[in-house]
């Protein structure tokens, strides 16, 4: 069940972060049509925040980093590794620091950047369910 429940939320992290890496790097406008309208990215939405300098805290851009996550916790979990010794340990500190990154860059947007991202918020919510379901697989 937690494993199920790991692949449902890297996939669709995973998507909300490729979509922000392509938007982030100029290969998909995010105001075509084709868009679901929740994920179009005015100048006052999304789209300022993926130009953000906190949108690249450690040089890439954020989505791009969420985008390995995902496909780590991905490949880990068919693979079998997920919930083995070291993989674990290695799975559960990059899932604090995604929390930890996560409260910093939704503090950024609610106070800083003033933009009300759903997208962005539900990334974060997903990846401490992340965290939490590793953790509490692991005790």
């Amino acid at each position: 069940m937690v494993s199920f429940a790991l692949i449902l939320l890297a996939a669709v992290g995973l998507t909300i972060s490729s979509y922000f890496t392509a938007v982030a790097y100029g290969w998909i406008d995010p105001t075509e049509e084709w868009i679901p309208s929740f994920c179009r990215m005015g100048e006052q939405t999304c789209s300022r925040v993926i130009y953000s300098p906190r949108a690249r805290v450690f040089g890439l851009p954020n989505s791009l980093l969420g985008q390995l996550f995902y496909l780590a916790i991905l490949v880990a979990v068919f693979a079998d590794l997920i919930f083995l010794e070291p993989y674990i340990w290695l799975f559960l500190s990059a899932g604090l620091l995604t929390v930890l990154l996560g409260i910093f860059l939704s503090y950024s947007l609610l106070y800083l950047t003033r933009i009300r991202c759903v997208l962005c918020f539900t990334s974060h919510a997903i990846n401490g369910i992340i965290f939490l379901l590793l953790l509490l697989a692991e005790t």
